[in-house]
């Protein structure tokens, strides 16, 4: 077996061999998984509910039977301690206990109606006192609220271009799918079924670069930067010092609106990133975790643009707005994040959830230093992801060029072969409230074993 290190410090020969090891183990321990997958198969398309759920490094579907707290149980009876927790849906825990107890109390009295109640009222006061936005509207998703704030601010400004970072994530939105590709933008191939050529109102500048965002800005004629405080979804990337204090100052410069999606830097602490470090955006969304797992989102915005959007609702003709869905806001998710924003999204508990994740980042890199590979890992809050690069990325480019999908892949089985499960789509873990410091003792010796084997 040829063992020559890549730029990964690991050798091709050995990922394949660990891969190829680590796939039998799965099939071996998992038949039931399988049988449920084969029979799914039969009127799932592509075997599972949704596709991606086969991005999973798994050779079959594994299938699920329970998951409260930190932990899932799947069909063959294993007990895995999970750090994916639904990529931030489940930041607070699977089935917390408060949200709960909140959906059976609202289920008896009613599940949707259309109409507003006391908790809307509630939510949209915590919301505001945590984000430091004044007005805010609800939605199903976080890229629900993503598509109807873009049709809200560019009605509000009567400019139609959209701003983003190459490499972003903001849902399935499909103004966002436009990347630089060899420093010109092109619209990203994977996207399905799109018929009109999403660069004429779409504009994508590398994270990072002032110079490069000022020049975007300069015709005037674009309505919002939509960004992540953090880049997550490719790997994660930091802002530098002073890049968003310097950013917010072009863009309204310019004439034009920031808006943040917080929906994964929510793991920053109550307010998001934003609000952690002193950032003033006009809008914010946020999603998945808002509702302890619930389908919800919610999306804020500054009282100076609610009244433009107001204003401009009301100078529309009448008719459907393009924004909103009849299950929005119902009654279980007003309940659902009421629960959570008043149990789970408070200082106390991110103080414990960010102490845990620090623990977890600090193990993950001491395993790395003595193994000597070329990684580096990153930390938002309760957030951390290790890269393969000896620095941490400063964009989209830099972050895409790190990946590498075979050792990703190899790793990630490895781990849920030994008990542990971390996001499927990169190397991203997370920690909840029902997380155990034994639990990361737990992983970062599975961590430590994968790398001694890759690394022998």
């Amino acid at each position: 077996m040829t063992t020559t290190p890549t730029r990964t410090g690991v050798a091709d020969a050995r990922v394949r061999h660990l891969a190829q090891a680590e796939r039998a183990r799965y099939e071996a321990a998992n038949p039931r998984s399988r049988a449920q997958a084969e029979r799914a198969a039969e009127h799932l398309m592509f075997g599972v509910p949704l596709h991606w759920m086969n991005d999973w490094a798994t050779p079959f579907p594994l299938q699920v039977t329970q998951a409260q707290g930190a932990r899932l149980v799947d069909a063959d009876g294993h007990e895995r301690i999970d750090f994916c927790l639904g990529d931030t849906g489940a930041m607070f825990g699977h089935s917390p206990p408060a949200v709960s107890a909140a959906l059976q109390r609202q289920a008896g009295r009613g599940l949707t109606t259309m109409l507003a109640n006391e908790d809307a009222a509630v939510v949209s006061a915590l919301l505001a006192e945590r984000f430091g936005l004044p007005k805010w509207q609800f939605a199903m998703t976080a890229t629900d609220a993503n598509r109807f704030v873009l049709r809200w601010l560019r009605a509000a400004t009567g400019r139609q271009v959209l701003l983003v970072f190459n490499g972003c994530y903001h849902g399935t939105v499909d103004d966002v799918f436009v990347d630089l590709v060899d420093g010109r933008p092109q619209q990203r191939g994977s996207l399905l079924g799109q018929v009109h050529d999403l660069t004429h109102t779409t504009r994508v500048v590398e994270f990072n670069d002032l110079a490069a965002l000022e020049a975007a800005l300069a015709p005037g004629d674009v309505a919002c930067v939509l960004a992540e405080p953090v880049m997550t979804n490719i790997g994660m990337v930091l802002p530098e010092p002073g890049f968003w204090e310097r950013a917010i100052e072009l863009i309204h410069r310019h004439g034009s609106l920031l808006v943040m999606d917080e929906t994964h830097t929510i793991s920053s602490g109550p307010g998001g990133y934003a609000r952690a470090h002193g950032l003033v955006p006009d809008a914010v969304v946020v999603g998945k975790p808002l509702g302890g797992g619930m389908p919800c989102a919610a999306y804020g915005f500054s009282a100076e643009l609610a009244a433009r959007a107001e204003a401009a609702k009301r100078a529309a003709p009448p008719g459907h707005s393009g924004i909103g869905t009849t299950l929005t806001a119902n009654l279980l998710a007003m309940a659902a994040m009421r629960a959570t924003l008043t149990e789970l999204m408070t200082p106390a508990v991110f103080a414990t959830l960010h102490a845990r994740c620090t623990r977890l980042a600090e193990g993950l890199r001491a395993a790395i230093a003595r193994h000597r590979l070329p990684w580096c890992v990153t930390q938002v809050g309760a957030r951390c992801e290790f890269q393969f690069c000896a620095t941490p990325p400063r964009n989209g480019s830099e972050a895409g060029a790190a990946m590498d999908d075979a050792l990703e892949q190899a790793l990630h089985l490895f781990l849920l072969n030994r008990g542990v499960m971390i996001t499927p789509f990169h190397n991203m873990m997370l920690v909840c409230p029902d997380t155990t410091d034994a639990d990361i003792d737990r992983l970062l010796a599975a961590f430590d074993d994968a790398l001694a084997t890759l690394t022998a």
